[in-house]
């Protein structure tokens, strides 16, 4: 492939959806947590230089963020450098009348263990504090924050829109 090809490539979404019919914001804020809310694992890619790490992993949602229980991993070579993550939630293909799924792009943050954000989400998954403290090793906290989530639903059709729809989100943590 040859590099203007692979850059006409790498447009297609973009030209495409230019055209496309778009979902009212709300609307589509609303669709997005539902279906993040539906499902509790995630596949979590972070990389730095020419490393890349892609890590199925469980997820809560709350607080407008993706949270992430982790003893340890090659995913934390990614976090050390590179707050940049993308992470992809989706259903099993059964065909194009049932699409459901999301990339999403976002900020990662390894919350400092005990802090008020470390212990609210250790409550919430209703883990003792005291647990965590005796663990061997630290149980890390990772909490991304979307920038940007994909969503390829074919609900978005029965909705008169286009099947791919695209939230814009803050970036900044």
């Amino acid at each position: 492939m040859t590099k203007e090809e692979c850059q006409a490539a790498a447009r297609y979404w973009e030209e495409k959806d230019a055209e496309s019919v778009k979902l009212e914001p709300g609307k589509l804020r609303s669709m997005v947590e539902e279906y993040v809310q539906s499902s509790n694992t995630c596949a979590l890619a972070t990389g730095t230089g020419d490393y890349v790490r892609c890590t199925p992993i469980e997820y809560s949602w709350h607080d407008g963020c993706f949270w992430m229980f982790s003893e340890g991993g090659k995913k934390f070579i990614g976090l050390e450098k590179n707050p940049h993550v993308c992470l992809a939630i989706y259903d099993r293909y059964e065909g194009f009348g049932s699409l459901h799924g999301m990339q999403v792009m976002g900020l990662a943050e390894v919350v400092e263990p005990f802090s008020e954000a470390y212990n609210d989400h250790a409550a919430r998954k209703k883990i003792s504090l005291e647990f965590l403290r005796k663990l061997p090793s630290p149980m890390h906290l990772i909490c991304v924050r979307p920038t940007r989530i994909d969503c390829l639903f074919s609900d978005f059709k029965k909705l008169g829109c286009a099947p791919r729809q695209t939230l814009l989100l803050e970036e900044t943590l």
